[in-house]
């Protein structure tokens, strides 16, 4: 995995500098919201409970570089948080009135992403459709396991911290592909983007069985890049 980071920092480091004269080279800022979740294992996934996503923050700084008048290289440094919750509960009647309780387990973990992408312009124009795809590195900086109890309120949650190193593994290479929408706004363009995001990486990794459990994620962005020079 440092192989593969060191390589694509490289390969980051001479596409910037061999396009740093091109006039049209933009950078930009995104942010917006990641649904994280997660694959269940296949042996077992019918003795585990139902996973549902967590929503959390994602943003990123990236750079725009023209390869031709429809494709340009968008190598991006992002933060984004992934993870996948368990919801329980059960009725309780009290005398005709049903009480739900509850509880919500949930992983967070924040991870520095990588994505090396292509994007490729759809059409011409003040407005302009365009596809992304490319691969991506993460790392996760830190996670904590979150659990919240409920009944006619919420309780206050309770937060765990994660040790990375042994079963479960900080590193996770994935594919990341979306849609977007940008329309010239001043020096710059504004943009609208979706995107889906999945790993490749086994997050736990346990001897002998192989536990497939890998992160995926579908998030919502908006953003503004404009000419380097301006």
């Amino acid at each position: 995995m440092k192989r593969i980071v060191l390589a694509t920092v490289i390969a980051f480091v001479a596409l910037v500098s061999s396009h740093s004269s091109f006039a049209q080279v933009q950078v930009g800022l995104r942010g917006g919201a990641n649904w994280g979740f997660s694959s269940k294992p296949d042996f077992i996934s019918s003795l585990l409970p139902d996973l549902y996503p967590t929503v959390g923050p994602t943003g990123a700084i990236f750079l725009d570089i023209p390869l031709s008048d429809r494709v340009s290289f968008r190598p991006e440094f992002a933060y984004v948080q992934k993870g996948v919750a368990i919801k329980e509960g059960v009725d309780l009647n009290l005398g005709g009135f049903n009480l739900p309780i509850g509880a919500t387990i949930a992983y967070q973990s924040q991870h520095l992403e990588i994505p090396l992408l292509a994007k490729i312009n759809l059409t011409d124009g003040a407005v302009q459709p365009y596809l992304i795809v490319g691969p991506s590195v993460s790392y996760a900086v830190d996670g904590r396991i979150r659990t919240r109890a409920s009944a006619l309120f919420s309780t206050q949650p309770f937060d765990m911290d994660v040790n990375y190193g042994g079963t479960l593994s900080r590193w996770d290479v994935g594919a990341v592909g979306g849609l977007g929408l940008a329309m010239d706004a001043g020096p710059g363009k504004f943009f609208f983007e979706g995107r889906y995001t999945q790993g490749f990486t086994r997050q736990i990794q346990v001897p002998v069985v192989n536990v497939n459990v890998r992160n995926r994620g579908v998030a919502l962005s908006i953003g503004y890049s404009f000419p380097i020079g301006y």
